[in-house]
């Protein structure tokens, strides 16, 4: 058995954690480690803790917030990356970990490796299909960019647009690379969205997402899926200008549009002024030569069908030969209907005479008295029916009152009988029967009843409550009963059965 060795110095906790601190440091001052990234965390502060692992092993790490802000790559479990950083420990957990001072991919594979998986699921999910490309305006009234507003791009967006056709732009700067470019690209694509279609400032009717040539890593913003599902999601068509011809991003898949280059972009946008001012002159010459040939035709045809037309006096003859002849005949026709009517009045007038309009005013007047006798007959005869319905309506409603007041009358019998008795129970279970008997009630000073001697306290006021008053008094002396309590009834029955024989059930 191994004996303890007791001349070791004794060590704190801090002090050894301390000493081992040191022999790492020391030992492994400086290292470059190449491995996968496992858990990511991005800490509020701006610190990044992250586990860099292999298939065998795996160490802990962390990037301080002033380096972190230098790393223009987001960071994603399984990237695979290279890092040079000081080997420390945490004594905290007991751990040794690596201090991160530069980190970069492990080479263009595994971006790109990243970069194809994160293209597969977002077209799963049907961000890149066709069916949700939208059409561009044809001369849109205001134009979003969103890019640096520092860098040579807007620039030459600004001037080809001036070049071909000066709109209204309006910038909304944002980083193109590095640490929170990505949220920023992302919420100026929303915020023109949710600008009001006609306030201030205005909605814009085409956007822009540009930024110019690099490598992947400077790109790697627009292959975020924050600025994938941005584009997406726009309702205003979208035109990606992200680097040159050459270079790809996840964006171009997602946009209405995609521009070689930012250039490229501002010609999409708008067409070429001078080319629509030679169009628009172009079809304004045709349109005046094609509305003058259709005058000459008109002419033509109108002198054509005036020469096969009649003249005035050729269409006029006949009719007014007609009003001639017409006229000639209106004073004999007149004077023709005029015997006429005459002839047929005299006719009437002799049928009509005095004696027959008096027969017809008789044999009216016999007609409407009849119709009045019928009347007040009719209404004698209803008032009588109305009498009689209201002598029977009032014998229903007089027999309806007796039985109503019957009813009442046993009704109150039957409550007054229940008072009585309610009475006569209330006075037998009443206190005051007891004092009627010849018993007092003790009271103290608030009312209250004193039921044993022992509660009643020497020189304090009660109160004594008989059948007829009350009477106020003051103890002078308690005295306990020495007395036996009496047992109930029940009780000494149920001890003198057990004393006794029993019973046997």
């Amino acid at each position: 058995m191994n004996e303890p060795r007791l001349n070791l110095p004794e060590l704190t906790v801090s002090e050894l954690s301390a000493a081992l601190k040191r022999t790492i440091e020391d030992a492994y001052g400086y290292v470059r480690v190449r491995g996968e990234l496992g858990k990511v965390s991005y800490h509020s502060n701006g610190h990044v803790y992250f586990d860099l692992k292999d298939e065998r092993a795996s160490i802990a790490g962390v990037i301080w917030r002033s380096t972190a802000q230098g790393i223009r790559l987001k960071l994603e479990a399984g990237l695979e990356v290279v890092i040079s950083g000081r080997v420390t420990t945490y004594p905290g957990r007991s751990q040794y970990q690596i201090v991160v001072d530069t980190l970069e991919p492990a080479g263009l594979g595994a971006l790109m490796a990243l970069l194809e998986e994160r293209k597969r699921r977002l077209t799963a999910e049907g961000l890149f299909d066709a069916a949700r490309k939208q059409i561009l305006p044809h001369l849109p009234a205001v134009i979003g960019v969103v890019t640096s507003p520092t860098g040579a791009v807007i620039r030459d967006i600004l001037h080809r647009l001036a070049d071909r056709f000066p709109r209204r732009v309006l910038v909304w700067p944002v980083k193109v690379q590095g640490e929170g470019a990505a949220a920023e690209i992302a919420a100026a694509i929303a915020g023109f969205n949710a600008l009001p279609a006609q306030g201030v400032p205005p909605r814009p009717d085409l956007l822009i997402v540009a930024r110019g040539g690099g490598s992947l890593e400077d790109l790697w913003s627009f292959n975020e899926e924050i600025v994938v599902r941005a584009a997406a999601a726009s309702f205003i068509p979208l035109i990606s200008a992200v680097g040159h011809e050459t270079d790809m991003t996840l964006i171009d898949f997602a946009a209405d549009k995609r521009a070689p280059t930012p250039s490229a972009a501002a010609e999409m946008a708008v067409p070429v002024r001078a080319e629509l001012m030679i169009d628009v002159d172009s079809l304004a010459r045709r349109a005046l030569a094609c509305w003058r040939r259709n005058q000459d035709a008109r002419q033509s045809e109108l002198r054509s069908a005036a020469r096969a037309l009649p003249g005035a006096e050729e269409v006029l003859a006949l009719p007014r030969q007609r009003l001639d002849h017409a006229a000639g005949r209106l004073a004999r026709a007149l004077r023709a209907n005029a015997h006429v009517h005459r002839v047929d009045f005299s006719r009437i007038g002799g049928r009509l005479s005095r004696h027959l309009l008096r027969a017809e005013v008789e044999r009216r007047r016999e007609r409407y008295s009849g119709i009045a006798q019928r009347l007040r007959a009719s209404a004698a005869a209803n008032l009588a029916a109305h009498r009689v319905r209201t002598a029977r309506q009032g014998e229903r409603v007089g027999a309806a009152v007796a039985r109503a007041k019957r009813a009442i009358e046993n009704l109150m019998d039957t409550r007054w009988a229940r008072c009585e008795r309610d009475a006569q129970l209330l006075a037998a279970v009443s206190y005051r029967g007891v004092l009627a008997r010849g018993f007092a009630l003790v009271r103290d000073k608030a009312g209250r009843p004193l039921r044993a001697a022992a509660s009643v306290v020497p020189g304090v006021p009660i109160g004594i409550e008989f059948s007829d008053g009350h009477v106020g008094a003051r103890v002078e002396v308690v005295q306990a009963s020495t007395a036996p309590r009496s047992e109930p009834s029940s009780r000494r029955r149920r001890r003198d059965r057990a004393a006794g024989q029993g019973n046997l059930f």
